[in-house]
């Protein structure tokens, strides 16, 4: 009887005040308004979580300095149900309020924000930027509350209002039995610069604190209420989706994970999964140090290159010691930023070029506008794993591609995954709980699967 659903221990049900973020549109404010929940509610004492829908770094980097905690991404497709309701649990058992900022707008997408919502049962706080309109703010809000049958709406917050009696106008539109969380005034002082591919990164804005914390004083004015509790359930064993629980393939392998200005698109739960197969990770700048750290695998992630470009190319003896690893046939993986690093040189959109590693034949040059945005499939020898690709770099690299990424749009771009002995490379940033089977291979030290 050993194994028969019976005699399995079920975690029981636990509750937890609960609110998913969201908006008509990216830019309304979805970031400041959440970020300033965290901040203003862990200062009445509360302990927080927050949450990022679909596979955004730069976002979670603000809210995790709200909120003092670490954000994991929430995407039922790159990640699959189970995951996300595990990771939503175990939140709920430790947390006092759990907040999920939305991506895009509340209903765009396969896995969007609504679906999400109704699936783990978060009532949404829709964010509509009011500077522009009157009455009308009351029809989108009542559009996003019943355009999908089932979801249940906690309110709307306004944002960017610019008066008393505009906030007031905008409150006397909304549809009858519809919450007013209260409207944030129009302040460049608590809003978040962006750049190309969207909010700069969290360390890089001096006075980042002071943005939250004015966010967030705003906020406390309205005196906003907790979310109702909401019920979290555990993902159930044999739900088909679950990551399987592997052994310790990597215990004892020292993977070097490359994390500065240059590189930080590092999804924690990709770290946490390397960590639980036994991986012990050391981390190392590429801009400023001048070894590696002593290391059986190597993992460069994504980010901004192409804004440190002279620093980069003027770090010798950084280029030599990742030479030196990658001669000795030990694991390399590379993603977006992280791979063009490799290539023989990289120029940003303004033309100027620098020289990179050199070990990938090739060049890249950052364009104006994305040249590939979306959810990706990939079916390598180590087993099927999803990512997502988003990048202004186009390449041009005499290499043969050792396989394609499949765009989960039938109108997306596939994107070429590069293989040289242990090195792997691609636009693709994987998510390794897809396949943490996979995800070891590919670090694992030894001959390529």
């Amino acid at each position: 009887m050993v194994g028969h659903p019976l005699h399995r221990v079920r975690k029981p049900t636990v509750q937890c005040p609960a609110v998913l973020i969201s908006a008509p549109a990216s830019g309304q404010g979805k970031t400041t308004a959440t970020a300033a929940l965290a901040r203003w509610h862990r200062q009445q004492g509360l302990r927080v979580r927050v949450f990022k829908t679909g596979p955004d770094f730069l976002d979670p980097m603000i809210l995790a300095r709200a909120s003092g905690q670490p954000v994991y991404q929430l995407d039922l497709w790159m990640g699959g149900e189970a995951h996300c309701r595990e990771m939503l649990y175990r939140a709920a058992c430790e947390s006092d309020l759990i907040l999920v900022e939305g991506v895009m707008g509340l209903h765009d997408g396969e896995a969007s924000s609504a679906k999400l919502a109704m699936r783990f049962g978060l009532p949404v706080l829709a964010v509509i930027d009011g500077s522009a309109m009157a009455q009308t703010f009351g029809a989108i809000a009542l559009g996003l509350a019943t355009y999908r049958p089932g979801l249940t709406m906690a309110g709307v917050l306004a944002n960017r209002v610019g008066s008393e009696t505009h906030a007031q106008m905008l409150r006397e539109s909304l549809p009858e039995g519809m919450a007013w969380f209260g409207a944030l005034p129009r302040n460049e002082a608590y809003g978040m610069p962006s750049r190309h591919l969207g909010l700069v990164q969290a360390d890089e804005i001096a006075d980042i604190e002071q943005r939250i914390e004015q966010a967030a004083q705003a906020l406390g004015r309205l005196s906003p209420a907790l979310p109702l509790p909401v019920n979290f359930e555990p993902a159930e064993l044999d739900e088909p989706d679950q990551p399987m629980v592997h052994e310790r393939s990597l215990q004892g392998v020292r993977i070097a994970v490359a994390r500065d200005a240059a590189f930080s698109f590092l999804y924690p739960a990709n770290l946490d999964t390397l960590r639980d197969l036994g991986a012990e990770l050391s981390f190392f700048s590429p801009l400023n140090d001048t070894a590696l750290p002593e290391a059986d695998s190597l993992y460069l992630p994504g980010g901004y290159p192409e804004l440190h470009l002279h620093q980069l190319a003027q770090n010798s003896a950084m280029k030599a010691a990742i030479h030196a690893h990658h001669a000795h046939g030990k694991p390399l993986v590379a993603e977006c930023g992280g791979m063009l690093y490799l290539l023989d040189s990289l120029s940003d959109v303004q033309g100027h070029t620098a020289l990179m590693l050199g070990l990938m034949p090739g060049k890249a040059v950052l364009q104006k506008r994305f040249v590939n945005l979306g959810m990706h499939g990939v079916s390598l020898p180590e087993g099927a794993m999803r990512g997502h690709t988003f990048h202004h770099a186009s390449m041009d690299s005499p290499m043969t591609p050792v396989t394609s990424t499949l765009p989960q749009r039938q109108s997306g771009k596939a994107e070429g995954v590069y293989r040289a002995g242990r090195l792997h490379a691609s636009f693709l940033h994987l998510y390794f709980p897809s396949n943490p089977a996979a995800a070891s291979a590919l670090f694992a030290p030894g001959a390529p699967t």
